[in-house]
């Protein structure tokens, strides 16, 4: 069967020229591309054929899927994930067993070499039988997905550096997929959960560019993950007055003072939550009230309590942001 290109799939839904070129220009926005890269992403977008997208889920808790499913309609990140070809996801597909294992090899076998694999959830190795698929465990079936992708998305902090899974004393010894695969261009698109948006950004980009964007030296996209929420947040001008909640229900939390003190991890975690947002640009975890825990850094769980200060405030010292920067994306 002839796949159909975007355009055709986004006529077929009754989403608009105007619409699709607002995503475009929003993509090419949160990438950081300059305003000429708005027509070639929808030009690259509008005449690719629907690309074919294998999805494994492991050692997760579903936040990551909940994540982009549940984002806002008409949402700019289904306009991507609804229209390219995602042939395995067994969390949300009608197949299941081996019917499902069949269209995962299927499509792996009419599409080497040019399929993306994205990946949420670490792996265990203490022992193949602590997560398995279909009788398949974890590990064999990311090995025998990846060997023909053109590149891997790891999805969540568990893909990207082994997550809660790995949280001391790791009991199934989870670890990353990039732990495992180590011959193909990797992106970690941490967090718990990761933003939706850095998601399908990264996948316009790939389907524009056919790579992957500027990666930090944790293989994070830097358009996404150049800088800390505490550079962006806006409870920043408390924290430079030294004005700070001592508790959740003081006067200092009810005007919107700054949670240094609360434990915040906002100062040392990269990721875009500030201006991003969740739930339509609504409200990140700091505006509703709460610290950062610093969810799409590693071993973020074993760090300590989520509610003491990083260090005395005295000591702080600006992340070097922009800096960060490792290699060019693959």
């Amino acid at each position: 069967m002839t796949k159909t290109t975007l355009n055709e799939q986004l006529q077929r839904s009754g989403i608009s020229r105007r619409t699709f070129l607002k995503f475009c220009a929003t993509t090419a926005s949160l990438l950081a591309l300059p305003q000429c890269a708005v027509a070639e992403i929808a030009q690259a977008l509008g005449s690719a054929k629907r690309p074919t997208v294998i999805w494994l889920p492991f050692q997760e808790c579903t936040g990551c899927t909940e994540s982009i499913l549940r984002s806002h309609a008409p949402t700019l990140e289904s306009l991507i994930f609804d229209h390219v070809s995602l042939d395995y996801q067994h969390t949300i597909m009608a197949a299941a067993g081996d019917q499902a294992e069949e269209a995962r090899r299927t499509a792996i076998e009419n599409n080497k070499d040019k399929y993306l694999l994205l990946v949420d959830g670490s792996v265990p190795m203490g022992n193949p039988g602590y997560s398995t698929i279909s009788g398949i465990s974890n590990v064999d079936m990311l090995r025998e997905s990846a060997a023909h992708a053109a590149g891997v998305i790891a999805i969540g902090t568990c893909a990207s550096f082994g997550g809660i899974p790995k949280a001391n004393p790791n009991p199934t010894g989870a670890v990353s997929v990039a732990d495992i695969i180590t011959d193909k261009p990797i992106v970690n698109i941490s967090g718990c959960p990761p933003l939706p948006i850095a998601i399908t950004a990264v996948l316009a980009y790939y389907l524009t560019f056919n790579r992957f964007p500027d990666l930090d030296h944790l293989n994070r996209p830097l358009a996404f993950f150049g800088e800390t929420i505490h550079d962006r947040c806006y409870r920043r001008p408390f924290f430079e007055k030294r004005m700070f909640a001592k508790s959740f229900d003081d006067e200092g939390a009810k005007n919107g003072w700054c949670l240094f003190e609360l434990g915040c991890k906002g100062p040392e975690t990269f990721n875009a939550c500030a201006t991003v947002k969740w739930n339509q640009g609504t409200s990140f975890p700091i505006e509703s009230g709460h610290p950062c825990l610093g969810c799409s850094e590693p071993d973020f769980w074993d760090k300590g309590s989520f509610y003491q200060p990083l260090f005395p405030w005295q000591k702080y010292k600006a992340k070097p942001g922009k800096g960060q920067q490792k290699h060019k994306g693959s």
